[in-house]
């Protein structure tokens, strides 16, 4: 390779070639190489990358009105991250999502690039670092252990709230299937088995609260990480910073991002403590174990098409089989159960890793960032997917289901008031033994006639508390 085409790097382990257009450095490609665990780099998180450019912009901000880093270089550094926040760089943010080391080396990724791509602005080759360098300019007042986590909040942040607007779209088309579907009287069911009455409306409204819940819970957990240890350096005493830096760069961090962050009021605690993570993952959780109960209802009630219970049908979505023709599979509920299963093994790993802790630093923080961006970004997919491809298009068969209920056991309580409990026991036997329909039995016995039984199997009148029906 001639000279031109690269340019030679110095670690405290020795001389490194990298090619000479290359916006990381030495610290950059060792990581690289001694991480090849995913084959995936970080900058399949753009949220990750931004956070960390905002952190780097609103430090070299601080540190030139504290006086400590010189307004040339503090101008070229922000225009940089302007630049990368702006989504340019993000390819050269290279190192794998699970690395040892604590984030390092993705903080010392973002240094080099930052850095690369200020001296470009100033004029400079990369990698001329006499001019401006990664970490004396770059990470001037910071270290790995208070950047990174403070990334990652800031990510998660975002993530989150992004996810909330998905789970809002989920929220509105079961809202509106809900209301389509609030005169469909059917059979509710408790252990598979016929219990009373109620509305495919009511079934699809449990949804919509179930969903609003897990979005209020989530904006409580999101509130956790926006405390930041920002100016916390290696394990929150604060060394090599200026005294005002946490306050300051806090300060120009929430003007940069419009997150309303707060330096935690203890650093070495913060610097160490990832209660507020495993907070969050929990309630992913939360929202992970109740979506897929949601879909594993869809499956359920729209499992047949002849021989299942058949109630409601999903849009058809692709060919089910390669050998059976015609069939076709709820595809959308079945993959967002196994989100959901993959969500809930990320907060066991969260879990592990937030344990694993030891004294002033979590080295775990990768996986534990890794574990939780997963989980909010495919729930967010999840929950828009299933939306989009499958509750929109939900049909109900309506006369199946009230022919159900005619023929339930189950319609012996609603008529209970009505027939007494010892008409209602005999009817309960005569139509389970003997396969009749519990309509036609109490209108063959002459406990009813057909228009006070149509009176009493109105949705109004089954589904919800009220006075006993005046018969006439």
């Amino acid at each position: 390779m001639s000279q031109t085409t690269e340019r030679i790097e110095h670690d405290l382990l020795g001389d490194r070639s990298l090619p000479a257009d290359s916006y990381y450095g030495v610290h950059t490609l060792r990581a690289v190489e001694n991480f090849p665990i995913t084959g995936t780099p970080i900058s399949i998180y753009p949220e990750l990358v931004r956070a960390l450019a905002a952190i780097k912009q609103a430090a070299a901000q601080t540190n030139s009105e504290l006086g400590l880093l010189d307004r040339e270089r503090a101008d070229v550094i922000i225009r940089a991250c302007e630049e990368i926040r702006a989504g340019a760089l993000h390819e050269h943010f290279v190192v794998d999502v699970i690395q040892g080391g604590a984030g390092t080396s993705t903080n010392m990724n973002a240094n080099e690039v930052i850095a690369n791509r200020a001296l470009e602005l100033l004029g400079h080759r990369k990698g001329d670092y006499a001019r401006l360098h990664p970490n004396e300019h770059v990470n001037m007042s910071q270290s790995t252990n208070d950047v990174y986590p403070t990334a990652l909040k800031l990510a998660g942040y975002v993530g989150i709230f992004g996810l909330i607007e998905a789970m809002e779209v989920l929220r509105a088309a079961f809202h509106d299937k809900a209301v389509q579907f609030a005169d469909v009287l059917k059979m509710g069911r408790t252990q598979l088995q016929d219990a009373v009455p109620m509305t495919v409306g009511q079934e699809f409204s449990t949804y919509v609260v179930m969903l609003g819940e897990d979005i209020d819970r989530l904006k409580e957990a999101v509130l956790l990480i926006r405390e930041i240890n920002l100016g916390a350096t290696a394990i929150g005493t604060g060394i090599n910073a200026h005294p005002d830096y946490a306050a300051l760069v806090c300060r120009h961090l929430a003007e940069i991002t419009g997150i309303p962050v707060l330096t935690a009021p203890n650093l070495v605690e913060a610097t160490q403590d990832c209660g507020s993570f495993v907070q969050l993952s929990g309630v992913l959780k939360r929202v992970a174990v109740k979506l897929s109960k949601v879909c594993n209802d869809l499956r359920l009630l729209s499992s047949g098409p002849r021989a299942g219970f058949g109630e409601i049908n999903l849009p058809p979505m692709q060919a089910g089989s390669s050998i059976m023709p015609g069939k076709v599979n709820p595809v959308i509920p079945e993959v967002v159960n196994q989100i959901a299963y993959e969500v809930i093994g990320n907060d066991v790993t969260i879990s592990f890793a937030a344990e694993a802790g030891q004294l002033q630093l979590n080295a775990f923080e990768p996986i534990i960032a890794h574990s939780l961006f997963k989980s909010a970004t495919h729930l967010r997919a999840g929950c828009l997917t299933l939306a989009e491809r499958c509750v929109t298009g939900i049909t109900v068969n309506r006369e199946f289901l009230r022919k159900s209920v005619e023929n339930s056991i189950g319609l012996v309580t609603a008529l209970n008031p009505y027939i007494g409990y010892a008409n209602a026991t005999e009817i309960a036997q005569e139509a389970l033994f003997g396969g009749h329909s519990v309509y036609a039995l109490v209108l063959n016995k002459g406990l009813m006639t057909k228009d006070q039984l149509d009176q009493i199997l109105k949705p109004e009148v089954l589904t919800q508390p009220r006075a006993m029906v005046a018969l006439r």
